[in-house]
């Protein structure tokens, strides 16, 4: 790019241009220059440029295909310029951006903007399964309102009888950190020992330092890492035994799910965990980096409305 937009308002100037957005999905989807059809794979084809899509000359049904075939944006009725201009906000916007902002600032419905949103989420999913090392932090946090400030009918689901646990009603996620790097998060089903120690096991190199709290589903961790409490009814730290690094990350995901988003339904909170998660993780970069990146992820990936919507038994896996 000759100059690349640092702000969102640069952005919005040069997205504007389709020409502008064209070029800039194109050259990140082929660097190298050679087209490919997404349908059959032939570099055999065409630049229609007044229809701005390409023409294959393989044999198959669909010979004409755009830049937004094959990526979360296919079948979209929505422009590159929108779609372009939805990202950077969405992922450099520090506590999110609500559907309803989106479709305010873009000019379309509140459903389109929604269904645009889970899409980039989806996007920003990488699946990155590369082991942790050094010195890592787990965590635990409940997600979910307090069951007296609910509807009655959602109160009387999810009121926690006396004398059980404060996760009652609510939807668990756990975290680990890498201090220095990346944090990954997972929803879970309790916080009892095996899908803890499974996910730690799963995901952080043996022979590391894991600093946890107190709680004691960690007690009985594998003896090849080297694992060290805090105890948080005595003390938030003690020489480099803490888990405020993922505190931190905690403070900025509830920031977003209860300033900004309000009300999370606990079958979509994983795809809130990677939108916080990718802007955590990529913290260091500029914006137009931060923003580049989210956009060479979206190929080979498609969130239909109906996954979305119909409660489909998507794989909570973890993220980079």
């Amino acid at each position: 790019m000759a100059s690349a937009p640092k702000t969102l308002q640069e952005a919005i100037l040069y997205f504007a241009d389709l020409e502008n957005s064209q070029k800039f999905l194109a050259d990140l989807r082929w660097p190298d220059g050679k087209v490919q059809c997404p349908n059959c794979g032939s570099e055999k084809v065409t630049y229609l440029a007044k229809a701005r899509v390409w023409k294959c000359y393989g044999k198959h049904d669909r010979p004409k295909f755009s830049v937004k075939v094959g990526t979360i944006m296919e079948d979209s009725p929505i422009g590159l310029d929108k779609w372009l201009t939805a990202m950077w906000m969405i992922v450099n916007c520090r506590n999110g951006i609500s559907s309803c902002e989106i479709a305010r600032d873009l000019g379309i419905t509140q459903k389109s903007a929604w269904f645009l949103d889970h899409r980039i989420r989806f996007a920003l999913h990488s699946g990155s399964i590369e082991k942790f090392s050094g010195h890592v932090e787990v965590d635990e946090t409940f997600i979910g309102g307090k069951a007296r400030n609910m509807h009655a009918v959602k109160r009387a689901e999810k009121n926690p009888p006396k004398g059980s646990r404060r996760s009652a009603g609510k939807t668990i996620v756990m975290g680990i950190l890498e201090r220095g790097g990346k944090v990954r998060t997972a929803v879970v089903p309790t916080v009892r020992r095996k899908p803890l120690h499974t996910e730690i096991k799963k995901h952080v190199e043996a022979g590391s330092a894991i600093y946890s709290d107190a709680l004691k589903s960690y007690n009985t961790l594998d003896s090849n890492y080297q694992h060290q409490v805090i105890d948080h009814a005595v003390s938030y730290v003690e020489g480099n035994v803490h888990t405020n690094g993922l505190e931190n990350f905690w403070s900025l995901l509830k920031r977003g799910l209860h300033g900004t988003y309000i009300s999370v339904e606990p079958f979509h909170l994983f795809r809130y965990l990677d939108e916080q998660g990718y802007r955590y993780n990529n913290r260091k970069l500029d914006d137009f980096d931060r923003f580049k990146l989210a956009a060479s992820q979206i190929v080979g990936k498609r969130l239909t409305w109906d996954r979305l919507t119909g409660n489909l038994a998507d794989e909570q896996t973890w993220f980079n």
